[in-house]
């Protein structure tokens, strides 16, 4: 019986999307990274920018944060286009066969603890709408149901995504947008353009760059396991910028918005638009954003959590991780407290994510100049990519090196300016000086 249910599940796996099942338009990619990035934990984000940084201000932050902090993530993504590899297949042309394993065990991770948040999220947002209607409140129920719903999409592969994600960014934009025109009739905006700062949140300009940039890295591991199905190079650039950047200022400009007008009102300071407008009769809408936006970032988390772990494990069929991460997830979600350091979640998110794929960057375009060969990459002994050992160990050198960049400027001796930029930009001069001169294995150059 399981063998007749598993035909219906995806058959993704680690071999390259060939051109002809590559489905991904530039509408269609622009839903994707919509629907990923209209989240609720973006729009948390968002909320903890007001009142300690004036709106405008902080609006100009993410934009320009935003901007730029995505194109490691259309790098990345293009890369995935070129050859139809996952992102963690890929990072074997930079850490080795054997080193790959590692950055795919921490992505696993990170993208576990992501699942966890964001079915607890989704489970709120659910309860919230069930109590509204009937009365009833099961805040753990509707967690375990969400992230069963979660399992059941990711189970069926990037084709199901696709489709979910298509018609779930049209809602989110549909329903935003009645959030937005809900304040704009109970709330003047006037007042939060002119609201004076307030510190809450110890949240500096260079703080909040250093966040929104943070926030774009924590996507780099997932860029190339979607782009891969994009049509063309210029599709998967475009698409991915265009849907990043309006998502995040849809997302985060929402969390600022509802953080600001709770404040000025002398409500307890929520990131939910759901609390905050549930007195207008406009309470359910927000929550369905909600609902939509986390169950369909989440579906991407439980994919790509699952692709890493078949880099880890070549030869597991695609459904078996997916089932135990999402049964993981579920689980997960039910541990107290995990909402309580979500600012620190993204800030070592930034520390671990930023130096590691400056590594995998600088190798593809600036050591192998723009090719890596799929074969090798996908041969059981890394063909080329073998290095000593199957561990290329100028990657592992300059990821340590920018990894202590990142923490000592992070967290012990913060830069006034972010640390996420000058660490990203170190560590790739510093892995291209080693790799070309300091420590040279013994690998062929594409």
């Amino acid at each position: 019986m399981l063998k007749n249910l598993t035909q219906y599940f995806g058959q993704d796996g680690l071999a390259p999307t060939s051109t002809e099942h590559r489905s991904l338009g530039f509408s269609g990619t622009v839903a994707l990274w919509l629907g990923a990035n209209v989240v609720v934990t973006t729009i948390l984000t968002g909320m903890l920018l007001v009142p300690d940084l004036p709106f405008l201000h902080a609006m100009l932050i993410v934009l320009i944060g935003s901007g730029i902090g995505i194109l490691p993530l259309v790098m990345v993504g293009i890369m995935g286009q070129r050859t139809g590899l996952t992102t963690m297949v890929l990072a074997r042309g930079s850490y080795g066969p054997l080193g790959a394993k590692l950055p795919s065990l921490v992505n696993l991770l990170t993208l576990l603890a992501w699942s966890w948040i964001q079915a607890l999220l989704a489970g709120m947002s659910l309860n919230y709408a069930v109590e509204q209607i009937t009365g009833y409140s099961n805040l753990p129920l509707f967690t375990i149901l969400c992230e069963t719903l979660v399992l059941l999409i990711a189970l069926r592969g990037h084709l199901g995504i696709e489709r979910v994600e298509r018609w779930a960014a049209v809602g989110m934009l549909l329903l935003s947008g009645a959030v937005f025109y809900a304040m704009s009739q109970h709330f003047e905006f006037s007042s939060l353009v002119n609201m004076a700062q307030e510190p809450r949140n110890g949240i500096t300009a260079g703080i909040a760059f250093d966040i929104v940039i943070a926030t774009a890295f924590s996507w780099i591991p997932l860029a190339a396991d979607y782009n891969r199905n994009c049509r063309s190079q210029g599709v998967a650039a475009m698409g991915t910028w265009v849907g990043y950047v309006v998502a995040t200022l849809l997302a985060m400009g929402l969390g600022a918005t509802v953080s600001g007008f709770s404040v000025l009102t002398g409500m307890e300071q929520t990131y939910d638009p759901a609390v905050l407008l549930s007195g207008f009769g406009f309470g359910m809408p927000a929550a369905i954003v909600v609902f939509l936006s986390v169950m369909t970032t989440n579906v991407m988390c439980v994919y790509s959590a699952s692709l890493s772990y078949l880099n880890i494990s070549p030869r597991t069929k695609f459904w078996k991780p997916a089932l135990v991460i999402g049964v993981l997830s579920i689980l997960g979600s039910q541990i107290p407290g995990i909402l309580d350091n979500f600012q620190n979640f993204l800030l070592i998110i930034g520390s671990v994510f930023i130096p590691a794929f400056a590594v995998l960057i600088a190798d593809y375009y600036l050591i192998h100049r723009g090719h890596y060969s799929v074969t090798d990459l996908l041969s059981e002994d890394g063909g080329r990519y073998s290095y000593l050992a199957g561990v290329n160990p100028a990657a592992f050198v300059a990821y340590g090196l920018g990894a202590l960049l990142a923490y000592y400027w992070g967290w012990v001796s913060p830069l006034a300016f972010g640390a996420s930029l000058p660490v990203f930009l170190i560590t790739a001069a510093g892995y291209t000086v080693l790799r070309r001169w300091v420590l040279v294995p013994k690998a062929q150059l594409a």
